[in-house]
């Protein structure tokens, strides 16, 4: 609610002190858990958590979110450690890094996340998820040491992702393997039992707390070197005596490395994703922000480029915009970016006061932490979705997971860019254009629609479409929806127009297309009922024609029309196709439920869509005169005026004392006679469908009586419809689904003449 936001200062600030001590607890384990699985010092993930919220908070305009290391960006890192030789040489590239990001801010680069396909972001989140469960797994059982005695996470392996798996059986530690799979079954449970909600505690903070104890618990309980968590299998981050030393522990960058183009590579790379990363996970958090506070976007890549900057003078990971750190502050009641700044203080002094308390956290607890973190990443569930999205998605999104985990992660995502820009192509090859078939009534018309852009693409599809035009044929390309044709395209049409069309006696009409094309509109088909249309129509053409209307309608495939066209053509006369008596009932609008144009309808409408002698008037005009050839009767369902008639027969009462209309009773008159005795009997104690049921069978049988009243009280329309010249057809209307039914025979069908 909006007062929960108009709070005091004093409120605010509990509020984001106490969301920046539950974000800081999250935040801990993760920094040191990415860390690990990037191949750096532990000390660099703390560093990264550190700038993402003293730095980054204080010049980000987001109000929710919080920044720190990136599981995202762990393949990344990884991968650039390796390829540059040093951790130095790395945070050059950091630094360079987030130069470029603040470029792309000043810029208004904001918008980058907007031009990646969905699949390929998707595939790269799934990719991640994939190397971090395979680069966790090894960490899970205690192998956290290389044949050298080095940690694997300050040197990696140098060898490919699966290569590590292999090593485990040969180098299990049963101390940290138990420590880890208890961490993992615990976060399972935690999980699934929604124990986070409910106990307020985050699940990382648990299974950290637990390990650590586990650990002790080994080391006092002395079963032996393969129960005992030593120091290879725990943090080590560096321990200072003083604030001195703690700054001693920076690393700067080593930028003698800006002349090696390495740097430029992994730059680039590190620039990319994370700015791609952030910008994603800032719409997100905007998202589910109860504030509804947009966060600018060019403003986030600026506060990250600086925070990268730092990062690559300090010695720290690479930093992005998180969204499990940012629910956690929205969720915990975070109310503006001071939460971030807290989260970042309370990092700051664990490092440099709380060292030793650190060092006696497992690395199989945050192994276990990260292996969570990389399923959700890459669960069943996204690629199921994915699969259900159809190949267009399902296939650059395998292939981008595939490629990003054979390779790297850069050439991962452009292999996926690639194939998705290869689907949208191929999209845009086979489907340039809508083809419709449209039944006017003046014959049928293929209308080719164009897309928005047709490019030279395109050219060889639209070829093909053209081709199937028949003989004889009707064409309309519309460029309605059309903002630019490639000169090839227009080269074709033109070529059809003045060689192919002729050669084939087919007719070509062209709409919409811009001023520049020099293209007028001609329309060459007749999309109106016009005299030569109603002369050379029968009785049972123009039933034909309201009949195909009407599933036009209820599939919701409506013509095309051009009204004012239809306007300037009907206002020299009319020549209506039929005469349509239907109930004055909102829902049953003649020209709307049968989808025809200006001119094409007399439409009469009364209550009950009872015969009168003025109605009668009305269609022997509409017929004898003005020349119709139909006369088609539509009651409907759910009818007003026959349940009124129902309910006032049902109780002996007239329509002015019950209603106080004074002239509604002839409509109920006329009505009545159709109300069968059993009806009149069941109706009052009839349940709310079974009433509905027996007014819809009123209604039927008021149209049947109808259609007989027009026959014996009208001469003329009885004469007409004996001589053929026209049909007398009752109808009735379903007001839930906008079918139309015949409930009289149709009359004799015949060939439609070309006209």
């Amino acid at each position: 609610m909006l007062s929960d936001y108009n709070e005091k200062p004093l409120h605010t600030a509990i509020a984001d002190g106490t969301s920046g001590l539950v974000v800081f607890l999250v935040a801990l384990p993760l920094c040191l858990g990415i860390a690990l699985a990037s191949g750096a010092p532990l000390f660099s993930g703390v560093l990264a958590g550190i700038v993402g919220g003293l730095v980054v908070g204080a010049i980000s305009g987001s109000h929710t979110s919080v920044s720190g290391p990136a599981a995202g960006l762990t393949a990344v890192v990884f991968a650039q450690i390796e390829a540059l030789g040093t951790f130095e040489a790395f945070l050059c590239a950091v630094f360079v890094a987030g130069l470029m990001q603040i470029a792309m801010g000043i810029a208004r680069a904001g918008s980058i996340a907007e031009f990646f396909p969905t699949s390929v972001i998707k595939g790269l989140l799934a990719a991640i998820g994939v190397i971090l469960i395979l680069k966790q797994i090894p960490h899970l059982f205690g192998h956290d040491a290389d044949p050298e005695g080095e940690m694997s996470f300050q040197q990696p392996d140098h060898e490919n992702t699966f290569s590590e798996l292999y090593a485990i059986i040969g180098d299990l530690h049963w101390g940290a393997a138990v420590i880890g799979l208890t961490s993992l079954a615990l976060l399972v449970i935690y999980g699934k039992l929604g124990l986070e909600k409910r106990l307020k505690v985050p699940a990382p903070l648990i299974v950290v707390v637990i390990g650590t104890l586990m650990k002790v618990c080994f080391d006092r309980m002395s079963l032996g070197t393969v129960w005992q968590i030593e120091e290879s299998h725990l943090v080590q981050l560096p321990v200072a005596a003083n604030v001195e030393a703690f700054l001693g522990f920076l690393q700067m960058a080593d930028f003698t490395q800006l002349s090696n183009p390495t740097v430029y590579t992994a730059a680039i790379t590190i620039a990319l994703v994370a700015s791609l990363e952030t910008l994603l996970n800032l719409e997100a958090v905007d998202n589910i922000d109860p504030r509804q506070r947009v966060s600018p976007p060019n403003r986030e890549l600026i506060a990250q480029g600086v925070g990268n900057v730092t990062g690559g003078l300090v010695g720290a990971l690479p930093v992005t915009s998180v969204i499990i750190r940012s629910s956690v502050n929205i969720n915990s009641g975070g109310r503006t970016k001071v939460a971030a700044i807290i989260h970042g203080c309370l990092l700051l002094s664990c490092g440099m006061f709380l060292p030793k308390l650190l060092n006696l956290i497992p690395l199989s607890a945050l192994a276990a932490i990260l292996l969570m973190t990389g399923i959700k990443l890459a669960s069943p569930k996204l690629v199921q979705q994915m699969w259900r999205g159809g190949k267009d998605e399902f296939i650059p999104f395998i292939v981008t997971v595939v490629a990003i985990v054979s390779t790297d992660l850069l050439i991962g995502i452009l292999i996926g860019l690639v194939v998705s820009v290869g689907f949208i192509l191929h999209s845009s090859y086979r489907r340039p254009v809508r083809r419709i078939v449209e039944k006017h009534v003046g014959g049928e018309v293929l209308r080719i629609e164009l897309a928005n852009q047709v490019s030279f693409l395109n050219r060889a599809s639209l070829s093909r479409t053209l081709q199937e035009v028949p003989d004889g044929g009707h064409v309309l390309i519309d460029a309605t929806q059309s903002d630019y044709i490639h000169p090839d395209v227009l080269q074709l049409l033109a070529d059809f127009e003045e060689r192919t069309a002729p050669a084939h006696d087919i007719k070509v009409s062209t709409l919409g297309f811009r001023r520049k094309y020099q293209i007028q509109d001609k329309i060459q088909y007749v999309d109106y009922s016009s005299r030569d249309v109603q002369e050379h129509m029968t009785p049972a053409q123009a039933l034909q024609v309201l009949i195909d209307g009407n599933e036009r309608f209820r599939t919701g495939q409506q013509l095309s029309r051009n009204f004012e066209r239809q306007l300037a053509a009907t206002a020299a006369g009319q020549h209506p196709l039929a005469v349509v008596l239907s109930c004055i009932d909102s829902r049953t609008p003649a020209e709307l439920i049968f989808d025809m144009g200006i001119g094409d309808l007399f439409s009469v409408r009364v209550a009950g869509n009872i015969v009168s002698a003025k109605v009668l008037g009305s269609m022997e005009y509409g017929c004898a005169r003005a020349g119709s050839n139909l006369i088609l009767v539509v009651g409907h369902t759910r009818c007003g005026a026959v349940t009124s008639t129902v309910e006032l027969t049902s109780q002996n009462q007239n329509a002015r004392d019950a209603t106080g209309c004074e002239h509604l009773d002839a409509i109920i008159q006329s009505i009545a006679p159709c109300i069968d005795e059993p009806t009149l009997r069941s109706f009052p104690r009839a349940g709310a469908d079974e009433q509905e049921s027996l007014v819809d069978t009123v209604a039927r049988n008021n149209v049947l009586n109808v259609v007989e009243r027009i026959r014996e009280h009208s001469t003329v329309l009885r004469n007409m419809e004996a001589d053929g010249r026209i049909a007398i057809v009752g109808a009735m209307y379903n007001v839930a689904t906008g079918k139309v039914e015949l409930v009289t025979p149709a009359p004799a069908s015949d060939d439609v003449p070309t006209l």
